[in-house]
């Protein structure tokens, strides 16, 4: 296909998405966006979210492994924040490929939709 990225590009992306593709980890990931740049504990999602450690642990390791989020220790709790950078990318895979260069989503109510909600 003319002008499309490579298909290690492809790959990458279907990872990303299979990560972010169960309702438990969409869910830890727009709790951390939600606490963007700080992050929380573990302890802090799983009250938030009410998961069992052992869920959450599996979760969190699996967003961990596709880099789409990060953790540092601090003392005996780990902080988990999530990676923009990551987001972004996806996100402009998503625009560019899905949106811009194809009419099936207009790019200016993709704009205005952004700029309607900026939460």
């Amino acid at each position: 296909m003319i002008g499309s990225p490579p298909a290690p590009a492809f790959l990458r992306y279907a990872d990303l998405f299979a990560a972010l593709g169960t309702e438990p980890r969409l869910r830890i990931v727009h709790l951390l966006l939600r606490a963007h740049p700080e992050g929380l504990v573990v302890g802090q999602i799983q009250a938030a979210l009410g998961m069992q450690p052992s869920a959450l642990s599996h979760h969190l390791e699996k967003l961990r492994h596709e880099n789409l989020v990060r953790v540092q220790r601090e003392g005996t709790f780990l902080r988990y924040t999530v990676h923009a950078g990551i987001l972004q990318e996806l996100l402009e895979f998503l625009f560019s490929e899905c949106c811009a260069k194809s009419r099936a989503v207009p790019a200016d109510s993709v704009f205005r939709l952004c700029q309607e909600n900026p939460k």
